[in-house]
């Protein structure tokens, strides 16, 4: 129900539109809202045009510095592809636009180094060109506020997690496997007998996800990424290089923090493989289990009461990952958010439509607790249609 005096803008149909650190598609969501009631209407995820997904993850991973010329032109590109997934999603639904309340755009994230005397995180897919090109008003740029406000403008998730995951009875973990892994520690929703309150949630980037995995998959085998973990399956864990991935500092520093492909990428990579003479696939499975072990005992550390951990993103597909993971945390039930009726591969993208609505509204769209903001802030800007 909607509060009194809280604007009609909050019911409606909104898109979410998001790629993340992997680069491996656009998700665009369509998402019903209806004060507290999120109901996920249709999802896609429609693939790059190789050549521009190649020229992303050149940019934001291997060739620190391009010309104003090829920023300004990727950031149209970028633009276009978004505009183009969310006007097919429209299409492929039969959706009608005009109802369309706004389009909340992720965009694509080049650069995140929200630490240092001048922290800045980028992400580009001109908003300004999304609006033109689909006739939507446009909610984007969700991160800078929170980084301008002491922040690292992530995690951002954590807030539309536990409007839809938190429980009364159990503390919960949801966890997105993208090229990054991220944690969103839910509190049990009852009181807290001390503070007579809930406990605050807790999220942050625990380290790598799928991204050193696809890296090692794409240059090894020429494959996108390790389709079910099929390749991790073909070689052996290697304790030296894993306790050697393991002992990486960025694991021991405690939240707020967040990270991204910029740091784990075959550059970090290459210098741990030296004095070790491995096969592909046993790199491969020791990467698997890197990212296994890492959130395990971020999880461990960070919410020892946590009973189950929900997992989306693509690394849900991967059957090795998640058996790994069942494994690294035999105490604690490891399930899809299937299994709690939110498709996987579009929790980011349905949050994002979500946060569009909270900036539409004014209402803050971080936790501060989270991102190590000074305060709550209305995230992001509009562009409107027309």
């Amino acid at each position: 129900m909607r509060a009194a005096g809280e604007p009609a803008a909050q019911d409606g149909l909104f898109l979410g539109l998001i790629s993340g650190t992997s680069a491996d598609g656009i998700d665009v969501a369509a998402v019903e809202l209806d004060g507290a009631r999120v109901q996920l209407r249709a999802g896609r995820t429609y693939a790059w045009d190789p050549d521009l997904r190649a020229q992303i993850l050149r940019v934001s991973q291997h060739q620190p510095q391009v010309s104003l010329d090829e920023f300004g032109e990727l950031d149209t590109a970028v633009a276009d592809a978004f505009a183009d997934a969310a006007l097919q999603l429209i299409h492929d639904f039969r959706l009608d636009r005009r109802a369309v309340r706004a389009i909340g755009s992720h965009g694509q994230t080049l650069r995140h180094r929200p630490r240092g005397p001048r922290p800045f995180t980028l992400q580009i897919g001109d908003p300004s060109r999304i609006a033109e090109r689909t006739g939507c008003s446009v909610v984007a740029d969700f991160r800078r506020r929170d980084v301008a406000a002491g922040g690292q403008g992530a995690p951002l998730v954590p807030a539309f997690h536990r409007a839809v995951f938190a429980d009364r009875n159990e503390a919960r973990t949801v966890l997105n496997i993208g090229g990054i892994a991220n944690l969103s520690l839910l509190g049990a929703r009852a009181p807290d007998p001390l503070r007579g309150a809930e406990a605050p949630v807790q999220g942050f980037d625990c380290g790598p996800g799928n991204g050193l995995m696809d890296a090692w998959c794409l240059q090894q085998r020429g494959q996108n990424y390790d389709a079910g973990g099929a390749f991790a399956a073909e070689g052996r864990v290697h304790p030296g290089l894993l306790a050697r991935l393991l002992a990486d500092d960025y694991l021991d520093q405690p939240p707020p923090k967040s990270s991204g492909r910029d740091r784990y990428h075959l550059q970090w990579l290459q210098p741990q493989l030296a004095d070790f003479d491995l096969s592909a696939a046993d790199v491969q499975a020791t990467l698997l289990e890197f990212t296994a072990a890492s959130i395990a005992s971020a999880v461990q550390r960070w919410q020892p009461d946590c009973a189950r951990v929900l997992v989306c993103g693509g690394g849900v597909h991967n059957s090795v990952l998640m058996t790994r993971l069942a494994a690294q945390m035999p105490t604690r039930t490891v399930e899809s958010t299937a299994a709690h009726g939110v498709d996987p591969d579009f929790v980011e993208a349905m949050t994002f439509a979500w946060l569009a609505r909270e900036t539409l509204i004014g209402r803050p769209g971080n936790l501060f607790e989270a991102t190590g903001a000074v305060g709550p802030r209305v995230l992001g800007g509009i562009y409107p249609a027309g």
